[in-house]
């Protein structure tokens, strides 16, 4: 009886939002992360009408990502040449809503937390197609200098010597082969109901590629340019979020920043420190079972290592888990023992299966130190509805990048509330229905 109740409520709780959600869009007083196919996007993106043709062409561009994310890692050159004229931008997985300046201008930021300096595309730049911030019309905006400590911080910096005069400008590559280049600038930065005076931020005035956000970037690193070093004072260098599913077209998660209003009971894991690459929220990953059977991986697959770079992160721009290759054989291979075949490819899975077989697979479970996380059904598989498909959602890495990083992605997080809190280093995981 009382199960029957709960149940109850739960549908009549779901559908009350739903109807709430398909009415409007979160005002601009919530946080919200809202994914760029969902009502709520700023980018007119058309409704999918097939979401694993959508998670496929997403998760095609995941090599770029694993390779942005490698060249960072073994500390190669963070800039590129600039080049002009209109460019086919590709758009991050989720955006939050900040306004800069004075007044605010809304922009739709890409987050990040594998990245530390926020950039927006500013009026003027070149190969810019979405909303700009326009610098003039701010009464706090201004344009920072080479002899500032903030220029020595951010990456790719063109200062002709330290402490020189003139503007602090900067050159950085971004998502694998795109670049921008920027003015290291400054102003406010409003994020929900909150304001972070005197922001250091690029303002970008050229771009090239297809993967720099249209309207800039949210970087939620863990590197001094980061918003949480930013704003140590206002939250403490601790934020959560909680990734909707995309298929959630009429839904928006949540960003909560700083310690107020975090779960209480969460699980947590150390953060470790990488101080080749301190940005990145390194995680010890210990071992991942198939169902009950854990799967023989070689220790130094998983081991942390500051030097190489290898070990296991925790990335909000990349679509899909990726494992080095040994790794991922060795869970494919066990997973496939215990689901009966066939089996065949779809995209970037190559462990696909009739869906009728579903009820006998397995669940993956990730042990990391401290917490073991069993990702639900709906975070390991995905579904076709072109045929009677369901696919392992989970890939090797690319071999053609320096291929020692395993990446947990956005898919495998979503409903998942993700606590990031630096001043304890640890990382929390806690359900939650994020849509």
């Amino acid at each position: 009886m009382a199960l029957a109740i709960a149940t109850f409520l739960f549908i009549t709780l779901l559908s009350t939002t739903k109807t709430l959600a398909f009415d409007s869009c979160p005002s601009n007083e919530q946080l919200s992360v809202i994914p760029i196919y969902g009502k709520c996007s700023p980018f007119n993106t058309p409704k999918p009408t097939s979401w694993e043709n959508t998670l496929i062409n997403m998760a095609s561009k995941d090599p770029q990502r694993l390779s942005y994310l490698s060249s960072l890692v073994a500390q190669k050159p963070n800039s590129a040449p600039i080049a002009s004229g209109q460019q086919v931008f590709n758009i991050g997985n989720y955006v939050v809503r900040a306004k800069i300046g004075t007044p605010g201008q809304l922009m739709f930021m890409v987050l990040d937390t594998s990245s530390d300096t926020a950039w927006v595309p500013c009026s003027g730049c070149t190969g810019c197609t979405s909303s700009v911030f326009t610098p003039n019309i701010s009464s706090t905006y201004g344009s920072m200098e080479c002899s500032v400590p903030e220029c020595t911080q951010v990456k790719g910096q063109s200062c002709p010597a330290a402490g020189a005069p003139g503007a602090c400008f900067f050159n950085q590559s971004y998502g694998g082969a795109s670049s921008f280049y920027a003015t290291l600038s400054r102003d406010s930065l409003r994020l929900g109901a909150d304001v972070i005076p005197n922001y250091s931020f690029g303002c970008i005035s050229a771009v090239s590629g297809s993967s720099i956000p249209p309207q800039g970037l949210l970087g939620l690193g863990r590197g001094s340019m980061s918003l949480l070093s930013q704003s140590m004072s206002l939250y403490s260098g601790v934020f959560s979020y909680c990734l909707p599913s995309f298929k959630s077209y009429y839904f928006s998660g949540s960003l909560k920043l700083g310690p107020l209003g975090q779960p209480k009971n969460i699980r947590t894991t150390p953060l470790l420190k990488n101080p080749h690459r301190p940005s990145l929220y390194y995680v010890n990953l210990t071992g991942i079972s198939v169902g009950r059977v854990l799967v023989p991986i070689a220790p130094k697959l998983l081991a942390f290592d500051p030097n190489t770079g290898a070990g296991t992160i925790i990335d909000s721009g990349t679509v899909i888990t990726r494992f080095v290759q040994p790794i991922y054989s060795a869970i494919r291979d066990e997973f496939r023992k215990q689901v009966k075949g066939p089996f065949t490819s779809l995209g970037a899975f190559d462990t696909c299966f009739a869906s009728t077989n579903e009820a006998v697979a397995p669940a993956i479970i990730l042990h990391f130190t401290g917490m073991d996380l069993v990702l639900p059904m709906e975070n390991s598989l995905i579904h076709s509805s072109a045929s009677p498909l369901a696919c392992l959602a989970m890939a090797a890495a690319p071999t053609n990048v320096n291929s020692v990083l395993n990446v947990i992605a956005n898919l495998q997080q979503q409903n998942l509330r993700i606590l990031f809190d630096t001043a304890n280093s640890r990382l929390g995981i806690a359900r939650e229905l994020c849509n």
